[in-house]
């Protein structure tokens, strides 16, 4: 397969024919035999893009853990927020996980399966942040299985290459912005090639594994199942995927293949995590589906400095009904400065919400970088607290919230808003998620849009702000 911009139909036409049996129902049968709960490990709120009816928790204490395990969802998500710091402390911070949710599990006799869920443009912390986790667990797995591929944003993986789709073509993800990322940038768009650069050459491409399409397509879960099954102690191994009937197929042998023992860790994007928590998609969400008031204004936080972000904020600032609140980046980053930003801010989206005007509080579009990973966690860390102050200083109740941004999205809800607990109630487009945010929060009951910065075409955010406009 080519690693230059191809024709997406042209491609997916090409492949061989989807295996034929559904396998989703033998997926929930199993599942509900074995009652082990599927354990998130979300290093932004975006994992939740393609999940319903599952909760959320920004803390991960052992009491927190048990009480959880002991709840009856089949799944559940653990906020880390881990792109956002740096190697050392997602590390700790994964560790701890790994060793908490172990002990709750030996307390409450409640088995698990952990995913590791990152960008599924392959940026994050690996492979630190999953070598902590398998140590915090304290278990050797038989291997750590890379799936990012996500149907709902165009991400596919086909020949070991990671895709990302543009309009009509499929872009190798080592050619695209995601991988000019100033803290987390990459070269490689073969996985196999990109696990070795990413533990810089501790595991050679030629070392790690791969489950091709047509391994999934025309052997079926039995191929699968004896390909898992023959993998090397400790090795990596490359899941391909084109469609959700791939990752349904791939998963029914995946648990073939833990029935008869085998023990795996997981590193995948969104729509891995539906699938192997044998969840059903449910259908996109409306305003009213949300019970929304038709009083008051929104409030919209931006963050994300991405090229696809930007060009969605464009496309909304053309809309009228919208109060524009610009925050200057310069001013968040100086000491000097930075107290008469926020105030500022704050005076302007407090008069806009108490108008009942939906109102948008975004960064500057600049970007301000580094030349070390750390120094640019650091500008991001500013500005996300930043936007925190802001947020924390609205007085007025929203209608709802829409953050932009993975990242912008976890620190408005964890410190802006204060959730420990939410329900995710399913997506308002395509890769979109909405929480329900829990009782100890700021605002009770509020409707919270997560809504990643590298999802959605151009009209995006500006469809689902019409679509949770007053006019429902």
């Amino acid at each position: 397969m080519t690693q230059k911009r191809i024709s997406r139909d042209q491609v997916l036409s090409d492949l061989p024919p989807e295996w034929p049996e559904d396998a989703l129902a033998n997926i929930q049968g199993q599942l509900q035999t074995r009652a082990t709960k599927v354990v998130v490990l979300d290093d932004d709120p975006t994992g939740t893009q393609t999940v319903h009816d599952l909760p959320v928790l920004t803390q991960w204490s052992l009491e927190a853990l048990i009480e959880e395990l002991r709840d009856r969802s089949p799944a559940f998500f653990l906020l880390t927020n881990s792109r956002s710091v740096t190697l050392e402390d997602a590390r700790a911070m994964n560790f701890e996980i790994g060793r908490n949710l172990k002990e709750a599990s030996r307390v409450t006799g409640q088995k698990t399966v952990v995913i590791s869920r990152s960008d599924s443009t392959l940026r994050g912390h690996f492979p630190g942040e999953v070598e902590a986790l398998s140590e915090g667990l304290g278990e050797r797995f038989d291997a750590w299985l890379v799936i990012p591929a996500f149907m709902e944003g165009g991400r596919y993986t086909i020949d070991d290459i990671h895709y990302v789709s543009e309009g009509n073509f499929l872009v190798p993800a080592g050619k695209t912005e995601f991988a000019r990322d100033p803290a987390f940038g990459y070269k490689a768009s073969n996985l196999r090639e990109w696990v070795e650069e990413k533990t810089s050459g501790r595991i050679l491409s030629k070392a790690v594994a791969s489950v091709s399409i047509a391994d999934i397509r025309r052997g079926g879960p039995e191929r699968v199942a004896a390909l898992l099954s023959d993998l090397k102690k400790c090795s990596v191994c490359i899941v391909n995927a084109a469609s959700d009937r791939d990752l349904e197929t791939f998963t029914k042998g995946l648990l073939l293949a833990e029935a008869s023992g085998k023990r795996f860790l997981y590193r995948t994007a969104a729509s891995f995590v539906r699938v192997r928590a044998g969840m059903h998609p449910k259908p996109i969400l409306t305003g009213s589906d949300l019970g929304l008031s038709k009083a008051g204004g929104a409030l919209i936080v931006v963050g994300s400095y991405v090229p696809r972000t930007t060009s969605q904020l464009n496309a909304l600032r053309k809309q009228n009904r919208v109060v524009w609140v610009e925050v200057d980046v310069k001013a968040l980053l100086d000491d000097n400065r930075r107290l008469e930003a926020v105030k500022d801010a704050v005076e302007r989206t407090n008069r806009a919400l108490h108008q009942e005007r939906d109102t948008a509080v975004f960064t500057t579009r600049e970007v301000t970088s580094g030349k070390e990973i750390e120094t640019n966690l650091s500008i991001g860390k500013k500005i996300s607290e930043g936007l925190v102050s802001i947020v924390k200083g609205v007085s007025t109740r929203p209608r709802y919230i829409l953050a932009k941004g993975g990242i912008t999205s976890s620190v408005i809800a964890t410190h802006g808003l204060g959730v420990k607990r939410a329900m995710v109630l399913g997506q308002v487009a395509p890769g979109v998620p909405v929480w329900q945010l829990g009782p100890e929060s700021r605002h009770p009951g509020l409707i919270y849009i997560v809504f990643p910065g590298n999802v959605g075409e151009l009209q995006a955010l500006v469809e689902v702000v019409k679509k949770m406009g007053p006019d429902l």
